[in-house]
């Protein structure tokens, strides 16, 4: 077998070089890939021949349901080339491995006559690249926690064979170099869609049997949590971070493994001493029929189909354990040989349940470790679990070598129960139903109110109409009326007057006629009468016409009459409707009413739950509870005690009573309700929310954050002003609510409301928040131009123990991403903390005896010694014999080491202890 030569690359891990495999042969790694395997860059599609068995394996496991099916947990193996030592050493002696990749075989040579032959699911020889190994190791296992599953890839092997190489390697400066974390979420980013999933992080690392947050140093004891129902192992203390790019995730890898302990031994300059677990969750809406995901897909059919959305939850958790070691090789001694044995006995007790898995025992000592107890889903549980054991070939390490191939051998007998992680989404469905459901409200109120006002309007011109119709009918009926009436008269005075003259003529003519002859009386007459008679029939068609003309009129007011009485009941008709609105009006009057009834109520539940808090608190204080705990902290510490004591069976607390049945927003308006007394229990209820870590990211989503904002602004009661502060002080836990808190002019309203406090309790809900937002390095400039530290430095005046506490964590916080800034270069000059003064209180507050305040200051002198910039500036204000102090004295182990190693490592220093005749060693 061909031997290679190793070079060491950067990767810098607590501050020194951390070396790490690379080949230089003259068969490259990319030639070595081209002549063994031709593998595809499509994610969703790997070969066949794949380590974690493929994707019919998922399509298996989601026919079954909850059944499950089996899985083998899959094991390959990766050989180390020689190291500059080995080339040299055991240059005149062979490989104690000789591989056959081909046949996918391993032999172990006993002595130079005898061997063993292993099989494991792959042999990487050492010229295998990291995509080789990325593809059939990992690749697979990927694809299964996109569909659904959870999924394990761990590394096992000697310390020096090349573990967090093959796992963690970032790939700075070749890219070729990535490993297995970068690589995967390389293609869990190419996958997901970033508007309906979710990918969070979580990176931690198990030392010395306490499981420590590599992303939060100060969180170093995390307890692990069990489902008693089903087995599920959970770190809820964890930090979880949400990725959103892969240079978020890189950064992330970077800070976690500059927080990772490592120490110098003979087997290797930088070894690892502890247990490395990184946790990805990746939550992904299922596609519906039509394309699209089922929470995009739930708005546009909500009225339709009332079935909730389903997600699928898949966990992939890469561990890279601390290599097992012999002492008498590693030459580990005082406190790094606690952590060997530390190590050593983890990994046994993993050898154990391995070996109680493959025998199929019916007793499995998960418990025997905390190792043990993270891993258990991944041998004997659902996961898809894939091993990497790494080996070196040197002779004179056969002993670990076999140790760890029998290891290997050994866990290619336990068989996982491969299972989807699918449910429904209730609370995406229940907030898109309130949304929907406001909406109709909203429209419901906006349609009655037009249909009202659209009733009257017709009601109005109905009434105007008929008025007018009535007016102008009378008046045309009493002209005609009077008309006809006038011609009749007339027609009668006209007949009288003709009929007299007539008469008189017809007498006149007669007497003239009887006097002068009566010859011509009778001839007169007859003419006379005839006259007369033709003047009757005249006046008798006169008449006649009249007639006729009354009879017309009396059917002009007859025709007149039936409009009149269409109109009316016209007029009955819109009456009747109009009362049928006037009824639909108060029914909903009576519903308002009733709303109005359950607004009350809900309100009088508020004010007895605020009571309650209040009552809770005067108790707890009463009774002894730590000063530094506020009144807010031990309310809900009483709530959660009985569901972290039995979550089955206790009645839920009030606050999450409340919480479920009237709903955030509805708790949030009451925050601009007029009446002080209810904005003061309804802050104190969002405060109480606001200290659950799952309450958080709905109450800002619901506006929750703005509206806390806006009470320091708009009131000046102190209690608002003190919950207020405590409630943004949580909410400030998170970074993406400090960028939110920010941005909306937070930390000056803060500073004002600081500014103006005179009760200890708010300045330190106060100085607590800010000190929250002083941890992100991203806010530092902002933070110090708003006022943020002059804040801080100012509420010293009121010398309150709790507060003071709480400025020097905001110092210590702001002082600690300073100093990572200058390591990392982006920094220059002098600390933003000196410039404005806070380094004079540091230093006459470092011998305080409250161990709170006098741990953070500590720490911040550290932090601020560790920028040469400062040194002179620390110098001066006599901070180097705090410095001096805190090396030789501090309670804290890390503390104390971090100090000398502080005062080492700075020449400015260094020149000032040999002035001083200070000797540190």
């Amino acid at each position: 077998m061909s031997t290679s030569t190793g070079t060491v690359t950067g990767n810098y891990r607590n501050g020194t070089q951390r070396s790490s495999l690379r080949t230089q042969s003259s068969a490259s790694t990319s030639g070595g890939q081209k002549s063994t395997v031709k593998s595809k860059s499509v994610l969703r599609k790997s070969s066949p021949g794949a380590l974690g068995g493929g994707s019919s394996a998922a399509s298996k496991a989601g026919s079954g349901g909850d059944s499950g099916v089996p899985g083998r947990v899959r094991v390959a193996v990766r050989l180390r080339p020689r190291n500059g030592e080995e080339l040299i050493a055991d240059a005149d002696f062979a490989d104690c491995v000789e591989l056959q990749p081909e046949v996918k075989r391993l032999k172990l040579r006993k002595n130079n006559w005898d061997t063993d032959t292993f099989e494991f699911d792959e042999v990487f020889t050492e010229y295998a690249s990291q995509k080789r190994v990325y593809e059939v190791v990992a690749k697979p296992v990927v694809e299964g926690v996109l569909d659904g599953y959870n999924g394990t890839i761990m590394a096992y092997g000697q310390t020096g064979t090349g573990k967090t190489y093959t796992l963690g390697q970032l790939g700075e400066e070749d890219v070729a170099d990535r490993g297995i974390m970068v690589r995967a979420m390389e293609d869990i980013l190419a996958e997901v869609s970033l508007e309906t999933d979710s990918i969070s992080v979580s990176y931690l690392q198990l030392y010395m049997e306490t499981v420590q947050d590599l992303l939060d140093p100060a969180n170093d004891n995390i307890a692990i949590v069990e489902d008693p129902k089903s087995g599920d192992v959970s770190l809820p203390g964890a930090t979880l971070v949400e990725i959103r790019d892969q240079q978020s995730f890189l950064e992330l890898l970077q800070l976690g493994e500059a927080h990772r302990f490592a120490a110098n031994t003979k087997l290797n300059t930088e070894s690892s001493r502890s247990h490395a677990i990184l946790m990805v969750n990746v939550r992904r809406s299922l596609k519906t029929k039509d394309g699209l995901s089922s929470e995009s897909s739930g708005n546009s059919h909500m009225t339709k189909s009332l079935k909730p959305p389903v997600v699928r939850k898949g966990k992939l958790v890469v561990v890279d354990l601390a290599g097992s070691e012999r002492i008498n090789k590693s030459g580990s001694e005082g406190h790094t040989l606690e952590e060997a044995k530390s190590i050593n006995l983890s990994l046994s007790a993993l050898g154990k349940c391995i070996n109680a898995l493959a025998e199929n025992s019916s007793h499995v000592p998960f418990r025997d470790s905390k190792l043990t107890r993270l891993l258990r889903d991944s041998f004997g549980g659902t996961a898809r679990t894939s091993l990497v054991i790494t080996i070196g070939p040197s002779p004179r390490h056969r002993g670990e070598t076999t140790s760890t191939i029998m290891f290997g051998q050994r866990a290619m007998k336990v068989e996982n129960m491969v299972k989807l992680k699918e449910e429904f989404d209730y609370k995406s469905l229940s907030k898109r139903l309130e949304v929907q459901l406001d909406n109709l409200i909203e429209e419901n109120e906006r349609q009655q109110k037009a249909f009202v006002d659209e009733i009257e309007r017709i009601t109005a011109e109905a009434h105007n109409q008929i008025s007018e119709a009535e007016k102008r009918y009378a008046n045309a009926l009493e002209e005609e009326k009077l008309r006809y009436q006038n011609d009749y008269v007339e027609s009668i005075k006209k007949l009288e007057e003709n009929w007299s003259k007539n008469h008189k003529k017809l007498a006149a003519d007669r007497l003239a006629l009887g006097e002068k002859n009566g010859m011509d009386i009778t001839s007169n007459g007859n003419r006379s009468i005839t006259t007369t008679l033709e003047e009757v029939s005249e006046l008798k068609k006169l008449l006649q016409k009249e007639s006729q003309s009354k009879m017309a009129a009396e059917e002009e007011v007859s025709r007149l009459k039936l409009q009149l009485t269409e109109y009316m009941k016209v007029e009955v008709s819109a009456n009747s409707e109009i009362m049928r609105l006037h009824k639909m009006l108060e029914n909903e009057t009576q519903q308002k009413e009733k709303l109005e009834g359950e607004i009350a109520t809900l309100h009088t539940q508020l004010l007895q739950l605020s009571l309650t808090a209040d009552e809770t608190r005067r108790n707890l204080e009463k009774h002894g509870s730590e000063k530094t705990s506020g009144g807010l902290d031990s309310f809900m510490s009483q709530l959660r005690l009985p569901q972290i004591q039995d979550p089955g069976n206790v009645e839920k607390p009030p606050v999450a009573k409340l919480f479920e049945q009237v709903g955030l927003h509805k708790i949030l308006s009451l925050l601009e309700a007029d009446d002080a007394d209810v904005r003061i229990h309804a802050v104190k209820v969002v405060a109480n929310l606001a200290a659950e870590e799952a309450n958080q990211q709905q109450i800002v989503e619901a506006g929750g954050l703005t509206s806390l904002l806006m009470l320091l602004r708009s009131t000046e009661d102190e209690t608002i002003h003190r919950v207020a502060a405590g409630a943004i002080a949580n909410l400030a836990m998170n970074e993406t609510n400090q960028e939110l808190i920010m941005d909306q002019g937070g930390i000056g309203l803060l500073s004002s409301t600081a500014a103006n406090a005179h009760d200890p309790q708010t300045l330190r809900m106060v100085a607590g928040a800010i000190a929250n937002l002083c941890g992100n390095d991203k806010l530092q400039t902002k933070l110090r131009s708003e006022g943020g530290i002059a804040a801080l430095l100012g509420m010293v005046r009121c010398g309150h123990p709790d507060v003071l506490a709480q400025v020097a964590r905001g110092i210590a916080n702001f002082a600690k991403c300073e100093s990572r800034a200058s390591t990392q270069g982006t920094k220059r000059g002098k600390s933003l903390l000196i410039e404005d003064g806070a380094l004079s209180w540091v230093v006459q507050n470092a011998k305080t005896e409250i161990a709170a305040i006098r741990r953070h200051i500590e720490l911040a002198l550290c932090h601020l010694a560790q920028h040469e910039g400062n040194a002179k500036e620390m110098v001066k204000e006599g901070a180097i014999w705090e410095l001096v102090r805190i090396s030789r004295d501090c309670s804290r182990e890390d503390i104390r080491s971090l100090a000398h190693r502080t005062l080492t490592s700075s020449p400015t220093f260094l020149t000032e202890l040999r002035r001083l005749r200070v000797d540190i060693r």
